[in-house]
């Protein structure tokens, strides 16, 4: 009995309704941060769900992907549709934008037809009361049949209002009533009831409320619906009906349907909105006329990215001392605490590899969170969208387009989301050529090293500006590169543009704070996981085979700069304790590794340290970071060591530093983005492509640079 009444206590709630109506504001209030992320089944599409108690009733709420119709054109829009067909929702809350309200009711007016227990949440009702318009929320109702919530989800205004709809819905016994019916004019009502009674034939196969509904795709030609239930005299049924409605409209049916629904939908609207007769320039025009501006808005672009990058190491340098001292005090402590000469190999374990080499990375969360802050307070205000329309300009001149660009806004932060974003590309070829582009741009896994290199080499003024500029050539290498695909491999006209514009809002703190924890938690976890993981194991290739006294003089000859070390300390390389560590990591497999690269990476300025690295961040670009802090942790055993940074600007030169950050910028994927192409490409031959023409243009950039560099550097007085 217990049982039952906890089932029955249980509500699922999907969240349904156009792109930028505010679906995912109005599910961030629902939810606030009892929130999980994970992926569909079989699909890379994120799929997004929380939890609420409201008034004794748990609520399991999935927010759907943004979708305009429950017709599939999309991965996003079949799986909106099919979870609301065959996961069958207790309530589905369709939320849609009170201020562009004939639009966002065409998704609502099929919710209606398909016959689920429906809730309208009437979101950014502020916004149209700013613009005059003014919403009968009780005509509205008795259209469409279901309860209306005005809301402002981003502020989270009517939400405890729609909870309680939410659950007065899920009470009722009825819930399940047939869909209601809208009437689309004689000759289509005709032609659906004529396969509305062919569908009787299928044996139960439909459920009796949504038999119109099914009718009516159809008759619009879904293919989903058509490999489910076109069969037999069905079939028949619908081309009859399609010529039907063909000959008495004198177009498609489908086409016709749509018409006839965007008719019943203006009836709707005449009854249940008032708008004034000479509407009143709008806050969004307004400012839409300045940072749209055909010359100043990309200008503001730039200088808005600028500022980004200023308040991530503003605000983020003094939390990242903290932690890295903080670390510092760990390692020290559990050094401190060892007991003297006692299982060597897991102490450096524990110190060098795992508070050492994950440490190194964690440090960085600070300026990590900050940056995903931002950028979600820009997100949240709508003009991110701006971004991609302002590039629109300079992507048609690549052959690509503004669409193109939100992929690559997305590579901002990873560059695996970024590749499945261009599903929303219109057709292969400019997918094909924004994925093999991506990963040009800097990637937050690419963002540690920038931070670990650019502090230690290059003077406060210049890091913001630096690390500005390092984004700015990733983008600029990624526009080049998609041109010339475009111009050779990929061939062909571009197709058309056409993005909404969302209205800007006030961007709320709490959104802005959920997003930086989910990004945070992600960044957490991966250091937790892969890169703890990879850390030791490239802790083992630097510490194994072990270096035998008897052996340690001959690798210190055969190598000319810790032979002058030896000379340095009076002949007694044992009187040197991180000679005899640097040595130790020489002979290592590791160090083996990096000396057979040498030949080839010496070129750009690399030793066989930064090659050992180069290895690690195949796997994941942080682990570069981890790595150098192992190494340069076991080549340093004193305890009284300065920080990586330190060790780092006293082995190599600025100009080698800014080699480093320049190859890591271009050089091949990390291992998840191999894979996550070859998934999205459906072939190995464009990651394969994408793999090794990155690392031969990040090679060869790489090299040109530091070789020019090192044959300037003395006209400008050692500089570099």
């Amino acid at each position: 009995m217990r049982q039952n009444q906890r089932q029955d206590a249980v509500c699922r709630v999907a969240i349904a309704g156009n792109p930028n109506a505010g679906k995912t504001s109005v599910f961030n209030a629902i939810t606030g941060a009892r929130q999980r992320v994970g992926n569909y089944p079989g699909v890379t599409v994120e799929r997004k769900t929380g939890r609420r108690l409201h008034h004794g009733v748990v609520l399991d709420v999935i927010d759907l992907p943004g979708t305009y119709s429950l017709t599939a054109n999309s991965d996003e829009e079949r799986i909106a549709r099919d979870t609301l067909i065959d996961e069958s929702p207790d309530v589905v809350v369709c939320v849609i934008d009170a201020s562009n309200l004939e639009r966002n009711l065409y998704l609502a007016v099929q919710l209606a037809e398909l016959g689920v227990p429906l809730v309208v949440a009437l979101n950014m009702i502020d916004v149209a009361r700013s613009r005059g318009i003014d919403v009968d929320v009780a005509a509205l109702e008795r259209a469409l049949g279901a309860p209306v919530v005005p809301t402002v989800g981003h502020r989270g205004e009517g939400i405890d209002a729609l909870l309680d709809r939410i659950v007065e819905r899920h009470a009722q016994p009825d819930r399940g009533d047939v869909g209601r019916t809208f009437s689309y004019g004689r000759a289509i009502d005709r032609a659906l009831d004529a396969v509305t009674e062919a569908l009787l034939s299928l044996d139960g196969a439909i459920a009796p409320e949504r038999r119109r509904w099914v009718a009516i795709k159809l008759v619009e030609n879904d293919p989903g619906m058509r490999a489910r239930f076109g069969r037999g005299g069905v079939l028949a049924a619908v081309d009859r009906a399609t010529d039907a409605i063909a000959d008495a409209t004198g177009t498609r049916a489908e086409v016709a349907i749509a018409q006839a629904r965007y008719d019943a939908i203006s009836g709707i609207c005449r009854g249940a909105v008032r708008q004034p007769e000479h509407p009143r320039r709008t806050r969004t025009e307004r400012i839409d006329a300045v940072v749209t501006h055909r010359v100043l808005g990309l200008p503001l672009f730039l200088a808005l990215m600028y500022g980004v990058f200023q308040l991530t190491f503003a605000m983020g340098d003094p939390l990242m001392d903290l932690i890295e001292a903080g670390f510092g005090r760990l390692g020290g402590g559990v050094e401190a605490l060892w007991p003297a000469g006692h299982a060597p190999l897991l102490r450096s374990l524990m110190v060098d590899a795992i508070i050492g080499g994950v440490g190194g990375v964690v440090v960085f969360l600070p300026n990590i969170l900050l940056l995903f802050f931002a950028i979600s307070l820009l997100e949240g205000s709508g003009y991110m969208a701006r971004a991609a329309f302002i590039m629109d300009r300079l992507m048609q001149r690549i052959g690509l387009h503004g669409k193109s660009f939100i992929p690559m806004l997305i590579g901002f932060g990873c560059s695996v989301p970024a590749i499945m974003a261009t599903r929303t590309l219109d057709n292969r070829r400019d997918r094909l050529v924004t994925m093999l582009v991506i990963p040009l741009v800097s990637c937050s896994a690419r963002l540690p090293i920038y931070l670990l290199i650019i502090p230690a080499f290059f003077p406060p003024a210049w890091h913001a500006p630096m690390l500005f500029f390092i984004y700015i050539i990733g983008i600029v290498l990624a526009v080049v590169a998609a041109r010339l695909l475009r111009r050779t491999v990929f061939r062909g006209e571009t197709s058309l543009f056409l993005m909404e514009l969302p209205p800007y809002r006030m961007p709320t703190l709490r959104r802005a704070v959920l997003d930086m924890w989910e990004r945070g938690r992600i960044f957490l976890r991966k250091a937790g996981t892969m890169i703890l993981g990879v850390t030791v194991v490239l802790w083992a290739l630097t510490t194994f085979p072990r270096l035998s006294p008897d052996r340690a003089g001959e690798v210190i000859r055969s190598d000319p700069a810790l032979a002058a070390r030896v000379a340095e300390a009076g002949g007694n390389p044992a009187s040197d304790a991180d000679l005899m560590a640097t040595a130790q990591l020489e002979y290592s497999l590791a160090g083996r590794m990096g000396r057979a690269m040498e030949p080839v990476i010496g070129l750009m300025g690399f030793d066989w340290k930064i090659g050992t690295g180069l290895i690690g961040a195949f796997a994941a670009k942080e682990v570069f970071v981890a790595q150098m802090g192992t190494v340069y942790s076991i080549a340093g055993a004193d305890e009284n060591s300065a920080t990586l940074r330190d060790r780092l600007r006293r082995a190599y030169s600025p100009l080698v530093a800014f080699c480093i950050m320049l190859y890591a910028l271009i050089s091949t994927p990390c291992l998840s983005t191999v894979a996550v192409m070859r998934r999205e490409s459906n072939s190995w031959r464009w990651p394969l492509i994408q793999f090794w023409g990155l690392t031969a243009i990040a090679y060869v950039l790489t090299v040109v640079v530091y070789q020019v560099g090192i044959r300037v550097g003395p006209l400008l007085g050692g500089v570099l």
